[in-house]
């Protein structure tokens, strides 16, 4: 392990601001709102349930209808709830969101086919090509089969043989779904044509989630990008396997864009449209360029070393809540693993972050530690310390465990903590800082997760 230490700099006060914990309140409001209006909905269907097997399947087809709604907000990316809860949180809501419609997409059917196999007087089998004559009904089946591909391609196991890029190709077919699904509620849903009133709620329903989800990341993209007409304007090599690209644009000021923050990148032109990767950036931006520095991962991370001056630049953003604004205590305490170094380099620019500032970085060699040069200066000039962590777990390097943690920052408990890393290293450090007591509202986390 090797360590550079500084003395500190002078603490100022800190501000406490509380919008992570509005946009919590916010969100479980909205939940319970509309939980509410599902089981009064239930209560008073349009037409009687002919057995309760069809019964209990409308019950689950209307919890269906909401939580594909729900999941549209959550892939979304509105600002609101990505600059105060942050990337890190909704994509895990994303991904636990998207097996609960797994589940429901199973079950829904399951027990109408029952349900009517019962009154039929016929077998499961022989009701679902009953059922898929109806033009409604074999839609649904044709986004059921959709979202079970995309529930299988995101399990941890399928997700590890398969490049971002495909895998972010295939989850694509959400809007497909959304789609099949929406036709299917309106021709086939008890609920939608219970009375004029459900009726509003629904399309109201979908026209926020969808609308969000055209605002988000079609027009107001659309409109930032015609606007500051970005271009790279350089591409520097750091190390064998990252590299820092610099985008330059006009009145990039306006962007209001944070040291700690991310922006999901496109290069139409060098790239395929749909290929789309979020990388922090990697320097405070000043108004005139921003900077982003990736690792060679995935095919798009690796052509960044070909991208020729001059390409342009379609970004969407600036999203993620790692930043200042989050902050509870005067100290600090800045822990990145790999690339995660990016938003924590850029953080070390913001004149916000004051008072005593450590930085952990984690890399596997010497030679792996990306912008190490650029720490170095950052922490020697504002009077901070930084300990370069190296080597290999299996080797039994532990620099994440609670007595380590406790060993190189012992007022962990008194800072905000910042982290940035793998996942993995992500959850290390996580339960780490809960055996060691650190509040949650001190810890301000991005892992590099899969996100559409």
């Amino acid at each position: 392990m090797s360590t550079t230490t500084f003395t500190a700099a002078p603490a100022a006060p800190v501000r406490r601001l509380g919008q992570a914990r509005v946009a919590y309140l916010l969100l479980w409001a909205f939940l319970l709102v509309n939980l509410v209006i599902l089981q009064v909905m239930f209560a008073h269907p349009s037409r009687p349930v002919p057995n309760t097997l069809t019964g209990i399947g409308r019950f689950l087809g209307l919890h269906l209808g909401f939580v594909m709604a729900l999941q549209l907000l959550l892939i979304g990316r509105v600002p609101f709830l990505e600059r105060r809860i942050g990337m890190d949180k909704l994509t895990n809501w994303h991904r636990w969101t998207g097996f609960a419609i797994f589940w429901l997409v199973v079950l829904h059917p399951t027990f109408v086919m029952l349900g009517y196999a019962q009154l039929d007087r016929i077998s499961f089998f022989a009701e679902i090509p009953n059922l898929a004559k109806q033009m409604p009904v074999l839609l649904g089946m044709i986004a059921a089969v959709l979202i079970g591909v995309m529930a299988f391609t995101s399990v941890r196991m399928a997700r590890r043989r398969m490049s971002y890029e495909t895998w972010h190709a295939i989850h694509l077919v959400v809007y497909v779904v959304i789609v099949l699904s929406v036709i299917h509620q309106i021709y086939e849903g008890a609920s939608f044509a219970n009375s004029d009133v459900t009726k509003a709620y629904w399309w109201g329903l979908w026209a926020f989630a969808v609308g969000s989800l055209l605002t988000n990341r079609l027009f107001v993209p659309l409109v930032r990008n015609l606007r500051h007409r970005l271009r790279v304007v350089a591409v520097v090599p750091e190390t064998d396997n990252a590299v820092s690209v610099y985008i330059a644009g006009n009145r990039l000021d306006r962007l209001r864009a944070r040291p700690g923050q991310f922006f999901w990148w496109r290069f139409p032109g060098h790239n395929s449209w749909w290929q789309v990767n979020p990388w922090s950036l990697s320097a405070a931006p000043d108004g005139r360029t921003l900077r982003l520095t990736a690792k060679a991962i995935g095919s798009t991370s690796a052509g960044l070393r070909q991208l020729p001056v001059g390409t342009r630049v379609y970004a969407e953003g600036p999203y993620g809540a790692l930043t200042t604004a989050g902050r509870t205590r005067e100290n600090t305490l800045l822990i990145a693993g790999g690339i995660g170094i990016t938003p924590i380099r850029a953080l070390l620019e913001d004149p916000e972050l004051t008072g005593d500032v450590v930085v952990l970085y984690r890399a596997r060699t010497p030679a792996d530690a990306v912008l190490i040069g650029e720490l170095r200066n950052l922490v020697q000039a504002r009077g901070a310390r930084l300990h370069l962590l190296t080597g290999r777990t299996a080797d039994g390097s532990q620099p994440f465990s609670p007595e380590s943690l406790r060993g190189l920052v012992p007022d962990i408990a008194e800072r905000d903590v910042y982290l940035c890393g793998p996942a993995a290293m992500a959850t290390t450090v996580q339960r780490s800082l809960r055996a060691l007591r650190v509040p949650a509202r001190q810890r301000h986390v991005e892992a590099f997760r899969l996100g559409v």
